[in-house]
């Protein structure tokens, strides 16, 4: 196995991360393609726009890349990323707030024609599950910020009950209880909107 290989699956986020600090930029390249996605759907989810993720997910590597020695080993490397992530997320919201402007493709609109391909696929179907995407999303914008948070790390990134109190810097117990509570918040949204059968 090449090295780039073993880098690639084999090597632990610490490790990636103790060796950029020592200047190995191929470190940091895997860690970028470790993360984005990841990252890029938290984002997404947090704000609504992918546009606005995209701009929070660069601006999360660059302070990674700028800032690669204030990492230190007493915390997981994931736990690290999604606090920058995350503050930069709250930040745009706050700004977004300030600005009271809500555009239309904040409302998950485009302003431009859908365009339907049938490629053999139940177009009935992916235009079902989009609508359902829709409607999940919105409920979760809905959310206070502090059940948002919670559930995004939770329920859609699937980190641990322990990570997400890192992340958020807030105990255990708090943890659970504003995932309990969000979750009921989102099956009380839910439960009155009629979703597409699928």
């Amino acid at each position: 196995m090449s090295e780039h290989s073993k880098l690639q699956s084999e090597i632990t986020d610490e490790e990636l991360i103790r060796r950029f600090q020592e200047d190995d930029f191929s470190a940091y390249t895997v860690i970028v393609n470790r993360y984005k996605d990841q990252l890029l759907n938290f984002a997404y989810r947090f704000l609504g726009s992918f546009e606005e993720a995209e701009d929070i997910v660069q601006e999360t590597f660059l302070r990674l890349y700028r800032n690669k020695h204030a990492y230190r080993q007493i915390a997981k490397f994931s736990t690290w990323i999604y606090t920058i992530a995350g503050n930069l997320a709250k930040t745009e919201l706050r700004k977004r707030k300030r600005r009271k402007v809500m555009s239309i493709s904040d409302m998950g609109y485009e302003d431009r024609e859908l365009e339907i391909r049938d490629e053999g696929a139940n177009t009935e179907q992916v235009a079902n599950s989009a609508l359902t995407e829709k409607i999940i999303q919105r409920a979760i914008d809905e959310l206070p910020s502090r059940f948002k948070e919670v559930i995004i790390l939770r329920d859609i990134q699937e980190l641990s009950y322990e990570e997400v109190g890192s992340i958020l810097k807030i105990p255990l117990g708090t943890v659970k209880s504003r995932v309990n509570r969000a979750r009921l918040k989102l099956q009380s949204k839910l439960r009155d909107i009629k979703m597409p059968s699928l």
